[in-house]
């Protein structure tokens, strides 16, 4: 690990300043993801700026129309055990017990949760082509270690998956994310923060450098009630999804109503495909018609020499959370 200049940030403009004063600069919250890239030195910020002492950021309220307003800086933990999160939006709760371990989860901030780096096998090795970490390079994956990897949203630049158990929840249920910078505040729908790897899979999510994240907003989902997130790995504990699902489901009287359906372990972004959805609404909650939604998100894949099974099995889990979420399990 290189050296590097540590910076205490006492509130957000101080926070944006010094990004916009370092080109090189890093935020560090909990630093579960950030602290292991720099150990393996494919991170080398020049200075690092702390911003645990920023006041106000770890709050986790509910609004009284039944939003959620979750603090940046919010542990993971925090969120997963929170009360309402769990009976309004248990899916949230799910998803964030499925990563990482306890510690991390105790240490993880919900902010950087969103920003963690797609990354392949290759990712942090220093002696493999990677695009992300060289751009220019190529992109070993392509032909050699690919298991992990996305079928959905690549490019003949990165093929490397989204890691995020947490974004996919967030992806389905149309999470708003705040941010602040020098410029002031925005508000970026979820589906826009990340970027699919095109031809700059380094450029990953739409922040500029001197924006940190400051709040997720989950608008009121009544059927968020009604929802479920399943993660299939290698092991129970500490891996990243093979093939993940969020889903939520509304059902009157046998017919569907609305679904909320994100795909994890198979796309470069959080995977949501809306037109799946629609597909799905007026038809009988049957496992008949889950199956047919889900190979309208699978409908174009790109698969390499390893991980083709992710379609069948990815398929094979949506039907399944719609099915148990409906009653229709079989």
């Amino acid at each position: 690990m290189r050296e590097f200049e540590l910076v205490r940030a006492a509130s957000v403009a101080d926070a944006a300043k010094s990004l916009a004063a370092n080109e090189d600069a890093k935020l560090i919250a909990g630093g579960t993801n950030l602290v292991d890239l720099m150990k393996e030195g494919v991170e080398t910020p020049g200075t690092l700026i702390d911003i645990n002492a920023i006041s106000g950021l770890r709050d986790v309220t509910m609004s009284d129309d039944g939003g959620l307003m979750i603090g940046a800086l919010a542990s993971n933990s925090a969120v997963a055990w929170h009360p309402d999160v769990q009976e309004h939006f248990p899916m949230i709760s799910q998803a964030i017990l499925a990563g990482a371990t306890t510690q991390i989860r105790n240490m993880a901030s919900m902010g950087g949760n969103l920003l963690q780096k797609n990354r392949c096998f290759y990712y942090p090795e220093e002696n493999a082509r990677c695009n992300k970490r060289e751009p220019g390079s190529g992109c070993d994956a392509i032909e050699g270690i690919n298991r992990m990897c996305a079928v959905l949203g690549t490019s003949e630049h990165c093929i490397a998956a989204n890691p995020s158990d947490l974004c996919l929840p967030l992806r389905a249920l149309d999470a708003i994310v705040h941010v602040e910078g020098t410029n002031g505040q925005r508000a970026i729908p979820i589906e826009k923060l990340h970027k699919l790897p095109g031809d700059t899979p380094y450029d990953e999510v739409d922040l500029r450098h001197d924006e940190m994240i400051t709040a997720i907003e989950v608008p009121p989902s009544p059927i968020a009630r009604n929802s479920h997130y399943r993660k299939l790995r290698d092991r129970t504990s500490y891996a990243f999804a093979l093939v993940s699902v969020a889903a939520a489901i509304g059902v009157e009287d046998g017919i569907i109503s609305e679904v909320r359906l994100a795909v994890g372990g198979v796309g470069t972004v959080p995977w949501r495909d809306e037109e799946a959805e629609a597909a799905m609404v007026g038809q009988p909650a049957t496992q008949e018609a889950f199956s047919a939604g889900a190979a309208i998100i699978f409908r174009e894949t790109k698969a390499y020499s390893g991980n083709g099974f992710k379609i069948d099995l990815a398929k094979r889990a949506i039907v399944r959370v719609l099915s148990e979420l409906s009653g229709d399990a079989k």
